[in-house]
């Protein structure tokens, strides 16, 4: 709790000081920083636990030999502030979801969803959550189809497309080949 009003605390203080919101030391540098250093405190505690029944709280015992799936978790909450800050910076930009932008309330909704997948996911990946996974395959499912779309109307370049594509190919399978570590 201390953590989250520290982190909150500096996102008012760095928003004041620079007039905006988010600042790139504040997304890329104290955020991810103060996040990693109580993730890793967490799963120390909860590794180096010698009761069976007194795990800390955000890694039950079940996801135990998961801290790969638990750091994917992680690497998705911090896409998460990544897609806000994009979001407040470009207000004007307009995702392509299946070769089209929507125009405004849907425009808006639209670019909501990325955030609010990734946080779930995330929040899925760190609890190691069947309904994580589950939550991760529709949006890598609705992603492959997407991006292919998108590179068969949009014009090019496509790097960004890509390499989205490549990297949610091997996430994905990744993911499958752990999928056992998920429980319910």
């Amino acid at each position: 709790m201390l953590t989250l009003g520290l982190m909150v605390g500096a996102a008012w203080y760095f928003g004041y000081a620079f007039e905006g919101p988010f600042t790139p030391f504040l997304l890329y540098a104290f955020v991810p920083v103060v996040a990693a250093v109580c993730w890793a405190r967490q799963v120390q505690d909860a590794y180096s636990s010698s009761s069976p029944g007194s795990l800390f709280p955000i890694l039950p015992l079940p996801s135990r030999g998961s801290v790969d799936l638990q750091a994917i978790g992680f690497l998705f909450l911090l896409t998460a502030l990544t897609d806000l800050y994009i979001i407040q910076a470009r207000p004007d930009y307009g995702l392509k979801i299946l070769g089209t932008t929507l125009p405004g309330v849907w425009g808006v909704l639209s670019k909501a969803q990325s955030p609010t997948l990734h946080i779930l996911i995330g929040v899925g990946f760190l609890l190691v959550k069947r309904w994580g996974f589950f939550v991760y395959l529709l949006y890598a499912g609705f992603g492959v189809i997407n991006v292919g779309v998108n590179l068969a109307v949009l014009p090019g370049p496509h790097r960004i497309r890509i390499a989205f594509m490549v990297s949610l190919a091997v996430f994905t399978a990744y993911i499958l080949w752990r999928r056992q570590r998920f429980v319910a």
